[in-house]
């Protein structure tokens, strides 16, 4: 790559406590439900500049800090990838102007079975009917995201005239994180804000959504998840893009552990099982390599790590594996070519 980097904007930090409410910096007292849309307008400002809206949720045993860091180096690693070889992403012809919103959660506990069940009972709570608040706190973050969307390269050019493309990525919990709140926001538009599939004006809010060694059971899918995708009298979370997700037979997190809090792998160690839509099964490739268009147009896409994902010595004797080690160049060319196929 020739001359200097572009700068890369430091990531907005959206904090939440261990029942998803939304917390001001430097306050433990949560924003009241009533006042989440009102805050953010104040307190989150979508640059111009940007073409594409990244908001990144991390996983177990993750700090605050950590997650701003994982989330900057991954955009830190994309833009590298983009601005060293364009011709390998011809649909960011326009420009790639990442901009980040990272969602923080108290993720972290003892490296034990009780406190792998203890961070998937949050990672569940935080969403849950009647208590949960996080699908308020991302709805109204999505829904503003999505007001305030404008228009990088054309009409001409975005299938969602509407604004700049909008992608969600998460790691571990934090891709049922993801799944759990976008699926119950979805479910009430008129409190929320959102946009429906109905809307000829703004059919679909989410342009990609990529979740890195998913800990949730193959089949959560059709357990938990059932309203993600459209189905006979509803419409679907408003996804327009794939659902892509990693896997690596080296993830201890959701192999070993996995295994015994909830009697069967996750999808971060084997991929998706049982899904109400159809799945398509390919490997992560290197850099050097370009993603088929077939490759990655499906509504769940389940993609191979093995060879890549398989951690360092240390870490192989770490109670987590591979589980984190997804902060490669070849995690970001993903990101990266999901961003490009949103044109």
């Amino acid at each position: 790559m020739t001359g200097p980097r572009t700068r890369l904007p430091a990531p907005v930090e959206i904090d939440l406590d261990d029942k998803g409410r939304l917390t001001p910096p430097g306050s433990a007292v949560p924003v009241p439900a009533g006042r989440v849309a009102e805050h953010l307008a104040r307190s989150l400002a979508v640059p111009r500049w940007a073409t594409d809206i990244h908001v990144y949720v991390h996983g177990w045993q993750t700090a605050p800090s950590g997650a701003t860091r994982t989330a900057q180096r991954l955009l830190r690693q994309s833009l590298d990838l983009y601005e060293a070889t364009p011709d390998r992403y011809p649909g960011l012809k326009e420009g790639y102007r990442p901009w980040c919103v990272v969602v923080r959660w108290p993720s972290s506990s003892l490296p034990t079975l009780r406190g792998y069940r203890r961070i998937r009972d949050r990672a569940h709570a935080m969403s849950a009917d009647g208590t949960g608040h996080a699908p308020y706190v991302l709805g109204h973050l999505l829904g503003y995201l999505d007001t305030e969307r404008t228009d990088p390269t054309g009409p001409s050019v975005l299938a969602n005239r509407h604004g700049q493309f909008l992608h969600l990525v998460g790691h571990s919990f934090g891709g049922r994180f993801l799944c759990e709140a976008v699926q119950r926001a979805a479910e009430k538009p008129p409190v929320l804000g959102w946009s429906t599939p109905h809307d000829p004006r703004r059919p679909f809010t989410v342009d990609s959504a990529l979740v890195f060694q998913m800990a949730a059971p193959r089949d959560a899918f059709v357990r938990y998840f059932g309203t993600l995708f459209p189905r006979d009298g509803h419409p679907g979370a408003p996804l327009r893009g794939p659902l892509v997700l990693t896997h690596s037979r080296w993830d201890r997190a959701t192999g070993f552990w996995h295994l015994r809090a909830e009697k069967a792998p996750g999808i971060g160690h084997s991929g998706a099982g049982a899904a109400p839509v159809a799945q398509f099964t390919t490997k992560l490739l290197p850099t050097s390599e370009v993603y088929g268009h077939t490759d990655l147009d499906h509504r769940l896409v389940n993609v191979d790590a093995d060879w890549l994902y398989r951690g360092s010595r240390r870490t192989r004797l770490h109670p987590s594996g591979a589980h984190s080690d997804f902060l490669r160049p070849e995690s970001a060319h993903l990101l990266l070519t999901l961003a490009e196929r949103s044109r």
